[in-house]
């Protein structure tokens, strides 16, 4: 029961992050960038340089980071709570 609770926590802030490091990271000349064109696989060479130089790369590589911090959040919480 307490790994799930602990599992639940995680997930929650997890996603929580992903969507705060989104609205955060997630925009291009003022405008937000749709979550496909973010979290589209590059196919060849010239489409992975086009993706480095304008920067989606970055910001894909930005939002993990912020999930995975929720995640992380969500893990120092559940601790805290069992004590």
């Amino acid at each position: 029961m307490v790994m799930k609770k602990t599992g639940l926590l995680i997930l929650v802030f997890a996603i929580i992050g992903l969507i705060l490091g989104y609205l955060i990271f997630g925009r291009i000349a003022g405008e937000y960038v749709s979550l496909d064109l973010i979290f589209q696989e590059s196919n060849n060479v010239v489409e992975k340089l086009g993706r480095n130089i304008s920067g989606l790369q970055e910001m894909k590589q930005n939002i993990l980071i912020s999930g995975g911090a929720g995640g992380l959040l969500g893990l120092v919480i559940a601790l805290f709570r069992r004590k």
